[in-house]
């Protein structure tokens, strides 16, 4: 075939574009192992940071065997989900959920909300997972408990795509470090979340300084730990009145 003619390029360039495709195809699928591995293993990281516990993405893995003992699968009422419905591992299961998939694809009333019960130093925690919507995407986070199911030992966030140095702060250690210590509910025992208030607000143990900037930001953290954690707080209750009632 003339090679000079529009024949041979157009053919030339189909077959180009054929061993080309095939071989992105092949490795993608080849990849596609170490990088479902890779978001797993940065999700039991956040877990982890959550608990205040540093590591690694390579020791991930080791460390949340560790300190994740058991996980409880809740619906949308904080009712725990029979863990014979959830098809074995309820740990796997757990992980399995995305918190910000479940706001953004489900209704409110299909949504489901793992909690991971951990064990550091002989104490238990409890992390809750929470997603929501920043100013331009998805954010998501961690929140722990202690054992008594109402201060907060510590959180870690992270978004798709907040703004540098705005919104995207929520991520720094400044803003996650305002939270351990903070109490879910008052004196009473009602739910009352954490609050993310204006910078300079004067502080309670349900507050913390919003990102200066990083107003949309910090309103969708507000809305996000409120919402979800309000879920949380209704299993926790079911759980101490348990206690209440045994003793």
């Amino acid at each position: 075939m003339n090679k000079d003619s529009n024949a041979y390029t157009i053919i030339f360039a189909f077959v180009m574009c054929v061993v080309v495709g095939t071989a992105l195809v092949l490795v993608a699928q080849l990849l596609k192992p170490f990088q479902d591995a890779n978001i797993l293993n940065d999700k039991k990281q956040n877990i982890l940071a959550a608990l205040q516990i540093k590591t690694d993405l390579k020791g991930a893995e080791a460390k949340f065997n560790e300190h994740v003992k058991e996980a409880i699968i809740l619906n949308a009422k904080g009712e725990a989900i029979d863990p014979a419905t959830l098809g074995g591992d309820p740990i796997k299961a757990a992980l399995d959920i995305n918190a910000l998939t479940e706001f953004k694809d489900k209704k409110p009333e299909e949504r489901k909300y793992p909690l991971f019960v951990c064990e550091k130093e002989s104490k238990t925690y409890f992390v809750m997972p929470v997603g929501g919507l920043g100013l331009w995407a998805g954010i998501w986070g961690y929140v722990s408990v202690e054992a008594d199911m109402n201060t907060v030992a510590g959180a870690s966030f992270d978004h798709k795509s907040e703004t540098p140095g705005l919104g995207a702060e929520i991520t720094t250690d400044f803003f996650e470090g305002q939270f351990p210590g903070k109490k879910l509910n008052d004196e009473t025992g009602n739910f009352v979340s954490i609050r993310v208030v204006k910078p300079g607000t004067p502080q309670t143990e349900h507050t913390v300084d919003g990102i200066s900037g990083g107003t949309f930001t910090s309103k969708g953290v507000d809305e996000m730990l409120t919402r979800c954690l309000s879920v949380y707080s209704v299993y926790f209750k079911s759980m101490s009145n348990s206690v209440t009632a045994t003793n």
